[in-house]
């Protein structure tokens, strides 16, 4: 009996253990816990405010790369930012003859690191406030910050921001932007 308490208790501290270590200082995407364990995809699908993400993901054949080794940083935009493209704009992108376009777009929010925000932060200053990221979709982001904000220009001079940096998964970074980065047409 009394090594049943004693591994009773042990069980306790190494369940506790393990919950904290899983989502250790991860914020809450979308109304749901991310998971450092789970990768890009398994957290994604969680989130609420990521469906149309999800879908075009999914639309795009890109699920089995995302859920790879990696590592990859990605700047996942919200349901919110595919809805402030012009009437039309995802639908048409979500069409299979799309596929080759939505690809596109969707790796240029990819980036082949592991790029937490002191990293990138890191970066923007050893370049003198401004740090060009090519992406895995061959779209060039250009970084800068001010304060913890992190600001990215694509390559329409448009600037995204990060409005929740720093999702850890098992294969990289999540870093949730308010705007879909788009490629020069």
């Amino acid at each position: 009996m009394k090594n049943l308490k004693i591994f009773a208790a042990t069980g306790a501290i190494c369940l506790a253990v393990n919950a904290s270590a899983v989502s250790a200082g991860n914020p809450d995407v979308g109304g749901a816990p991310m998971y450092a364990s789970k990768n890009i995809i398994e957290n994604a699908v969680n989130s609420a405010d990521h469906t149309t993400l999800v879908a075009a993901v999914k639309a795009a054949g890109l699920v089995d790369t995302l859920m790879g080794e990696g590592p990859f940083t990605v700047f996942a935009p919200t349901n919110a930012a595919f809805d402030a493209l012009p009437a039309g704009t995802v639908e048409a992108l979500l069409k299979p003859e799309a596929k080759e376009q939505l690809t596109q777009v969707l790796t240029c929010h990819v980036v082949g690191a592991d790029a937490m925000s002191t990293a990138i932060k890191g970066m923007i200053d050893d370049d003198g406030g401004a740090h060009i990221v090519p992406t895995l979709g061959g779209c060039e982001l250009n970084a800068t910050y001010d304060g913890d904000k992190i600001m990215l220009e694509d390559e329409q001079g448009r600037t995204i921001t990060v409005t929740i940096a720093d999702v850890e998964q098992s294969n990289g970074v999540i870093h949730v932007v308010d705007q879909v980065i788009l490629p020069v047409q």
